[in-house]
C-alpha cells in the first residue's frame, strides 16, 4: 500500500492559516476596497434576492398577465405619430428583450444552477431594460443613453401615470423615509415583513414586493445621503452627519423629488450580481438548494413584463405594423423563442 504523506511545512502557522482561512469572514468583517467596513452579510442577501423573484412569479400567474390581458389593459391608447427611427428603436429593444428571453429559457437546462444563476440574473435585467426602453421609445418617441435617465423615464410615463400593469406599478414616490413608509403602509396587505422565509399566499408574496420596495429606497436614500455629503453645501455646515436639523433639511431636500419604482428595482437587482455580492449566489453548500427555481421564476417574470411591453407598443405602433414586425422575427430568428409565444 502506498503511503501518503503531508507536505512538509516549517511554518506551521501557515498550516493553521490555511484552515482557518473564511472568505466569508473576511469579506465581512475586514470588507473590501469598495465596502471597507464590511459587506452585507450574504446569509441575507441570498433568502432575499430568491424570494423576491417568486413573489413576483407568484404575482403575475396569480394575475393571469400575459400578452391577451395587457391588450386590453391598454386598449384606450391611442397609435403614436412616431418617426421611423422612433419605430425602429422600439423594434430593436423588443428584439434584444426576446434574445435575452431565449437565454434565459437556455439556461434553465444548466446544471447547478449555480453555474449560470449571476449571468441569469443579468440577463434578466437586460430583458427588462430593453423592454421598457422599448416602451419609453413607443410612448414618447425618446431613447435615453443610460440607466438611471431610463429608469426615471419610465416611472415618468408608465409608473406615476399608472399605465404600468399590477404588480410592475408598484412605487414610491419618495426617498424620505418617513413620508415613503405612510406610502408602504396604504399599499402593504398582511404587514411590514422581510423576505427570509418563502412567500406560501398572494398577499404575502404582495407583502414581499412591498419589502423590497422598501429596500431599495432605504439603499437609494443611502447612496444619495453619501453623495450629498461630498458637496460644498453639506461641507459648508460643517458637520458629518445628519443629525442637525439644518442638515436633516438638507437631505430631505434632496430625497423628497426621487421616485422608487420597478426599474430601479430591477437596476439594484443587477447590481447585485453584477458589481458586488461574490459569495451570495456562489459560496456556501446552500445555494444549490435555494435557487433551485430562481431562473424560472426570473424567465416568467420577464416574459409577463415582455407581454406588457409588446402590448403597449402594438397599440403605439398600430396593428399592421406589429404584426409586419413580429412576422419578420418569426422567419428570420436564429434564438429559439418565437415572438408567438409571448405575444400570442
Amino acid at each position: 500500500m502506498t503511503k501518503k504523506y503531508l507536505p512538509i511545512c516549517n511554518d506551521v502557522s501557515a498550516i493553521l492559516g490555511m484552515a482557518n482561512f473564511s472568505l466569508y469572514d473576511r469579506f465581512t468583517t475586514d470588507g473590501t476596497l469598495s465596502e471597507p467596513t464590511g459587506i452585507p452579510d450574504p446569509r441575507y442577501a441570498l433568502p432575499s434576492t430568491v424570494h423576491w423573484m417568486q413573489a413576483l412569479r407568484m404575482l403575475v400567474e396569480t394575475s393571469k398577465l400575459d400578452f391577451e390581458k395587457a391588450k386590453q389593459h391598454y386598449g384606450a391608447v391611442q397609435k403614436g405619430a412616431l418617426s421611423p427611427q422612433a419605430e425602429n428603436t422600439v423594434f430593436e429593444h423588443l428584439m434584444l428583450a426576446l434574445h435575452q428571453l431565449a437565454a434565459l429559457k437556455a439556461l434553465l437546462g444548466c446544471d447547478p444552477q449555480a453555474d449560470v444563476a449571476r449571468v441569469a440574473s443579468v440577463g434578466w435585467y437586460y430583458g427588462i431594460y430593453d423592454a421598457a426602453t422599448a416602451m419609453v421609445a413607443a410612448q414618447s418617441g425618446d431613447l435615453q443613453d443610460n440607466h438611471t435617465k431610463t429608469a426615471r423615464s419610465w416611472d415618468n410615463q408608465f409608473a406615476m401615470r399608472g399605465l404600468a400593469m399590477y404588480p410592475f406599478d408598484l412605487r414610491l414616490s419618495t426617498l424620505v423615509e418617513k413620508d415613503a413608509e405612510v406610502q408602504l403602509q396604504s399599499l402593504r396587505r398582511i404587514g411590514k415583513t422581510t423576505l427570509v422565509n418563502e412567500p406560501v399566499s398572494e398577499d404575502q408574496a404582495h407583502d414581499y414586493a412591498c419589502a423590497y420596495l422598501s429596500g431599495t429606497r432605504k439603499w437609494s436614500a443611502w447612496k444619495a445621503e453619501e453623495d450629498l455629503k461630498t458637496s460644498n453645501a453639506f461641507k459648508a455646515l460643517g458637520v458629518g452627519n445628519f443629525r442637525t436639523s439644518a442638515a436633516r433639511t438638507m437631505r430631505d431636500n434632496r430625497l423628497r423629488g426621487q421616485a422608487i419604482s420597478f426599474l430601479h428595482l430591477a437596476f439594484r437587482y443587477r447590481g447585485k450580481a453584477n458589481y458586488r455580492e461574490a459569495l451570495y449566489l456562489a459560496h456556501g453548500a446552500s445555494v444549490e438548494a435555494t435557487i433551485l427555481n430562481f431562473i424560472r421564476d426570473m424567465t416568467v417574470v420577464l416574459e409577463a413584463f415582455l407581454a406588457m411591453a409588446g402590448a403597449f407598443s402594438r397599440r403605439r405602433l398600430g396593428k399592421n405594423l406589429w404584426n409586419e414586425f413580429t412576422e419578420d422575427v418569426e422567419r428570420n430568428r436564429s434564438f429559439s423563442v418565437s415572438p408567438k409565444e409571448i405575444w400570442k
